[in-house]
């Protein structure tokens, strides 16, 4: 999927959706559609639902101990409401699975999780803000520095023409 239609189709109307849903009420800032669209590009390249050799769901792959957990953990109201909107039922492994498929669900996950960063989120623009707040809240194993200018440059590109 290019990073045009990957916005414009799942990305946007997600935040959207969160910001204007009493029960979620997060707001949808241009720092976070380019923070949310980039990490979806540095985990997946905009390709994979699930990660080719793991265990890791979604186009920003999350992993059911990690993410997924954490999610419920820190913002369980927030992720019940996502998930009463998403007609999926509120249990982890559910979610897991369900968040390979549930574009939506997977989006509005990625940023719950960025929400959950009590650090405010960096402006659009910033790459390197960005990249330390993506290796904090994302905590990739094998984090790749040299991908993300170019993943976030995409990001930020996708985010201007769709303006």
């Amino acid at each position: 999927m290019t990073p045009d239609i990957f916005f414009t189709r799942i990305v946007e109307p997600t935040l959207k959706d969160m910001a204007v849903s009493p029960a979620i009420a997060i707001p949808a800032s241009d720092g976070a559609r380019v923070l949310v669209m980039a990490i979806a590009g540095q985990e997946s390249r905009w390709a994979a639902r699930r990660q080719i050799g793991g265990p890791a769901r979604s186009y920003w792959q999350f992993e059911r101990g990690g993410g997924v957990a954490g999610l419920f953990r820190v913002a369980p109201r927030q992720l019940g409401a996502v998930c009463a909107a998403c007609d999926v039922t509120f249990d982890a492994a559910t979610v897991f699975e369900a968040m390979a498929w549930h574009d939506m669900l997977a989006c509005a996950m990625a940023r719950l999780l960025l929400w959950s960063d009590p650090a405010p989120l960096p402006a659009a623009g910033d790459k390197d803000a960005g990249w330390q707040y993506y290796l904090r809240t994302w905590r990739p194993g094998l984090p790749h520095p040299e991908s993300w200018a170019g993943v976030y440059d995409r990001a930020f590109a996708a985010i201007g023409r769709a303006a």
